[in-house]
Parts: structure tokens; C-alpha cells; sequence
């Protein structure tokens, strides 16, 4: 049984025995082109992608990626990316891990970032532990802010009196 056929031949092809036909080829001829789409670079281009939750998307657990998360949908469990942005009418209901995380809609947990940013419409319900963080007039933070991200845990001193 056939699936599928292939006719070399066009409906306006003439036959192969008239004169024409004898100086056009029987297989076509493929030049490479300098403005052929493979050979001209995609403009935009970035060297890693972003994976991108789209607003009539809920997920239920973890998100893990090596390279850049956009969530404009609703995530109940942790998000790890190098770069996490949380759209305006997004909502996270768990920890986001990240390089940069950028809020603009709602985070009810906690952010670990080496860098932080809640935009003036971010909701942020927990702690933020950062190096560097930026709060925008119009932000809502509930929470504590460590600016401890990055550095070792200090040594527990049990000193007792002599």
C-alpha cells in the first residue's frame, strides 16, 4: 500500500520527446544564494533562550531551567532559572531561585537572587534574600529582605563562660 506518491512532473511540463524539452533539465538545478535565509544571519538572535509560561498555562510542581523563565501563567511549586520574570498578571506560589528575578505580578514564598527587582505593580508575600535589589514606587512587599545572598553561613560561637 501507497502513502504517499511523488510525480517528478509539473501539469504544465511538456513531454520529453518536443524540442523544448530536450535543453531543459530533467532535475532542477539548486544554486546557493547569499540572500537565501540559511546564509543570512537571524536577526535578534541570543545566545541561550527563554522558556516562556503563557498566561492560560497553571502548573502544579517545580520548574528547572539552565536558561531564562517567563511566566505570564500561574506556577504552584518553585521556579529555578538564570533569569526568572514574573509577568504582571502572573502568580507564583512557592520559591523562585534565579541570577535576576524580576517581579511584576504576585510571588507568595520566597525569592533567592544574587539581583532582585519588584516593578511598581510586583506583589511580593515572603522573604527576599539578594545582593542587590530594587524596589520600584508601587511595589507591595510583605516580608523580610537579607541581603545575604551569596556569602557563607556564619559559624555558630559556642562560647561558654570560664
Amino acid at each position: 500500500m501507497t502513502m504517499f506518491t511523488r510525480s517528478d512532473k509539473s501539469a504544465d511540463e511538456k513531454p520529453q520527446n518536443t524540442p523544448e524539452a530536450a535543453r531543459t533539465p530533467a532535475t532542477p538545478q539548486l544554486r546557493p544564494s547569499a540572500t537565501s535565509p540559511a546564509a543570512a544571519p537571524v536577526a535578534g538572535t541570543r545566545a541561550h533562550g527563554t522558556s516562556v509560561i503563557g498566561k492560560a498555562v497553571k502548573i502544579t510542581g517545580q520548574i528547572e531551567s539552565t536558561e531564562d523563565v517567563q511566566i505570564e501563567g500561574q506556577v504552584d511549586g518553585d521556579v529555578r532559572g538564570q533569569t526568572v520574570t514574573i509577568g504582571a498578571n502572573a502568580r507564583v506560589k512557592g520559591t523562585v531561585y534565579g541570577e535576576t528575578v524580576e517581579v511584576a505580578g504576585t510571588v507568595e514564598g520566597k525569592i533567592e537572587a544574587r539581583k532582585v527587582v519588584i516593578t511598581g505593580t510586583g506583589h511580593m508575600t515572603g522573604d527576599v534574600i539578594h545582593a542587590d535589589i530594587r524596589i520600584e514606587s508601587g511595589a507591595f512587599i510583605e516580608g523580610h529582605l537579607r541581603p545575604e545572598h551569596g556569602k557563607e553561613p556564619k559559624p555558630s560561637s559556642n562560647k561558654s563562660g570560664t
